[in-house]
């Protein structure tokens, strides 16, 4: 079977290859993709090449295919899945496998024949034994392909603890009434936090939101504005914090008081020594931005650790019943992943878009793998299709 698909082959070495893919095996599955959408460990993954902790040492002699956001259909099924899966079954992929002695291999970076941006793909043992190709039932495609950064969201949510002081019992997630913050929230995970935050199954009383860009914080509240969180009995707040005392002001949103759950979704010093100030009694601080530099590093006040109950977390993607809520939610239509998207293109403008992440502004960009196309503003479709 025929594949295009976008490989890492070194260090910014991404080259778009056709080649045959295998006969697939037994215990294999053929699929194909039809969306993917590009994450910021693609860009680190692509800068490192073999020095990246998950890519193979030999990736110049045997290239992988990169991207981990994907969903399409199941084309053929090897012989010991024909009981669970179907072909014309829609599909996701939990890329956080879990394989005894090969803790660091996942799709996207370490496997040959599987990997968001291609064409056509075979799901290897390691995906299907460890129950990760999860069935699909909503519509479209590309929330399929959100399913695994919504994961992660879910999962930061649920790596949250609380516990009363003198007891040893730690009660897992947010403070259902509480107040929670979400420092830089205002980009596409911290949206697609937001939406989960008011339609998942735990709401804070108060949520507040805060960016240091007013027009990113303005396209927030246009697309889940805090009339959506009364709805859902919350208060929905979003906060500038690009001038004066951020910490005063985010309290004075509380009456004065600090948070039961913080979370800070951009990897800035000054962020976290903000949410280590502004935790409550008992306060959860969650590290959920992924920093690029093994030495990053912040101050937090260690008084309040120890007299406060102060504690710090930090969550790096969901786990597979993390992915499940995720698919189940956007199939019910609780949540909408649709607000993290600003630009879609083909596979030919997948490339250089990775390379390119940190400094393209905007949410995030969906590969369709299916056509060429340039990446482009879902806000300039109507101008370029305009005759």
């Amino acid at each position: 079977m025929r594949t295009l698909a976008l490989r890492l082959h070194g260090k910014k070495d991404l080259r778009l290859d056709e080649f045959d893919l295998p006969e697939i095996k037994d215990n294999e599955i053929l699929a194909d993709i039809v969306s993917n959408s590009i994450c910021m460990s693609c860009h680190k993954a692509s800068m490192q090449g073999a020095d990246h902790k998950r890519v193979p040492k030999d990736v110049a002699e045997h290239p992988i295919i990169i991207g981990h956001e994907f969903c399409g259909n199941i084309l053929q099924v090897g012989k010991k899945y024909r009981d669970k899966f179907r072909p014309g079954q829609k599909y996701s992929i939990q890329p956080a496998i879990v394989v005894p002695g090969r803790e660091l291999e996942a799709p996207g970076y370490s496997f040959r024949y599987i990997g968001g941006n291609a064409t056509k793909i075979i799901v290897p043992w390691e995906v299907l034994e460890r129950d990760c190709l999860l069935p699909y039932e909503g519509e479209g495609f590309f929330k399929a392909s959100l399913s695994e950064p919504v994961s992660c969201i879910i999962g930061g949510f649920n790596t949250n603890y609380h516990y009363t002081a003198g007891e040893y019992v730690h009660k897992m997630g947010i403070v259902a009434g509480g107040a929670t913050a979400i420092l830089a929230g205002a980009g596409p995970m911290g949206l697609g936090a937001v939406d989960y935050a008011l339609h998942g199954p735990r709401q804070p009383r108060l949520l507040a939101v805060t960016d240091i860009d007013q027009a990113r914080l303005d396209r927030a509240a246009s697309i889940l504005p805090p009339a959506e969180g009364k709805k859902c009995g919350v208060d929905l707040r979003y906060v500038n914090t690009g001038s004066g005392n951020p910490v005063e002001t985010l309290k004075a949103v509380n009456g004065g008081n600090g948070y039961d759950d913080v979370f800070v979704y951009a990897p800035v010093a000054a962020l976290i020594e903000q949410a280590s100030k502004l935790m409550a009694f008992g306060g959860c601080l969650n590290f959920f931005a992924g920093p690029s530099k093994a030495d990053f590093s912040a101050s937090v006040n260690f008084y309040d650790i120890h007299y406060s109950c102060h504690h710090i977390v930090g969550s790096s993607g969901g786990n597979t019943d993390d992915m499940r809520e995720a698919l189940d939610l956007m199939s019910r239509g609780k949540i909408n992943p649709a607000a993290m998207i600003t630009h879609v293109g083909g596979i030919d403008s997948a490339a250089q878009t990775i390379l390119d992440l940190p400094n393209i502004p905007g949410g995030k960009r969906l590969v369709y793998t299916g056509v060429a196309m340039p990446m482009t503003a879902l806000t300039d479709f109507a101008k370029l299709g305009a005759w």
